[in-house]
């Protein structure tokens, strides 16, 4: 299905793949940019899958429809500095455990392109390039941080927009607060 659907894009564009979409389920239609093949590809997926526009999913799994109390807690940094710091060096040490090696391996595989939601993670997109020689080691180390700074960014937008988040901040997180504060939910119904 999915090759199906990238020849149809790669020979009508991502324009008929969205007035696909439009037709099946248009209020993903609404919410997905034509110009997306990734997400476009997922829906018209789901859709052929199931039987049931993407949409419809989405409207049931509402934290709302639940059937029982939510407790959201969300590890947030104070400090930003911190956090890209924090992020330097996990990346290093992802590269140190050999990051590039597996990249290497996956390539030669011969199955797998750029072009493929995996490939274009955070990490393995900028190794990727590097190993094709788009830039030398150290534009891909920094190349790599950077994009995962912007992950996170995103990543923080989206939590601090989610209703009815408790914020702990991981610079001053005590565990045994974080675990009396869950038994107090589980034995009160404090939410």
């Amino acid at each position: 299905m999915r090759a199906r659907l990238d020849a149809r894009a790669a020979r009508e564009g991502s324009a008929a793949l969205h007035a696909r979409l439009a037709e099946v389920d248009p209020v993903s239609a609404a919410r997905i940019h034509p110009n997306d093949p990734q997400r476009l590809q997922r829906a018209l997926e789901v859709f052929e899958l199931t039987g049931r526009p993407l949409s419809a999913f989405h409207a049931r799994g509402r934290a709302g429809d639940f059937d029982c109390r939510l407790l959201k807690l969300g590890l947030l940094p104070q400090d930003r500095a911190l956090l890209h710091t924090r992020i330097a060096a996990r990346f290093q040490q992802m590269l140190a455990a050999g990051l590039v090696e597996e990249v290497r391996r996956l390539r030669a595989r011969g199955d797998l392109d750029i072009g493929l939601p995996s490939m274009r993670s955070v990490g393995y997109r900028q190794v990727w390039e590097y190993l094709d020689g788009n830039y030398d080691y150290d534009t891909m180390v920094s190349k790599g941080i950077a994009a995962t700074r912007q992950l996170a960014k995103r990543q923080l937008t989206w939590l601090r927009s989610e209703a009815d988040v408790e914020s702990l901040h991981i610079e001053t997180l005590d565990p045994a607060a974080v675990i009396a504060r869950v038994a107090r939910f589980l034995a009160d119904g404090d939410a």
